[in-house]
């Protein structure tokens, strides 16, 4: 089965930048749905962002729209969140996750999911 693997998670401060990386261990099946989501300490883990593939429609959530940027490298095989204008309360464990079909915001449609990847963003 495919594995995803995040990466670009660090430290930063309020309004600064990450990308963050979502690598596909091997070809996945199409189409499908790419998203991230987030799960800070004591909350549940909830959507960020999503893409489709063929059809490269994207959806977000509203907390994060006009800040976050996702886009697919089909190449590559890595799906990435560009992230801007960072917040405190963007402080989360950030994962990627992939499903057959189209794109969701709901947690239990994704059928493999990465390791996760620690963002902090400090005041």
């Amino acid at each position: 089965q495919v594995q995803l693997v995040e990466s670009g998670g660090g430290l930063v401060q309020a309004g600064g930048a990450l990308r963050l990386s979502c690598a596909a261990s091997r070809r996945t099946f199409s189409p499908y749905g790419m998203g991230w989501f987030r799960q800070a300490p004591g909350k549940e883990r909830e959507f960020v962002a999503a893409i489709g593939w063929p059809t490269g429609i994207t959806d977000y959530a509203n907390s994060v729209k006009g800040r976050f940027t996702i886009s697919r490298d089909n190449a590559k095989d890595t799906v990435s969140l560009q992230m801007n204008s960072l917040k405190p309360e963007d402080t989360a464990v950030y994962y990627c996750a992939i499903r057959p079909g189209s794109p969701s915001v709901w947690v239990h449609d994704y059928t493999r999911w990465g390791q996760g990847t620690q963002v902090t963003v400090s005041s």
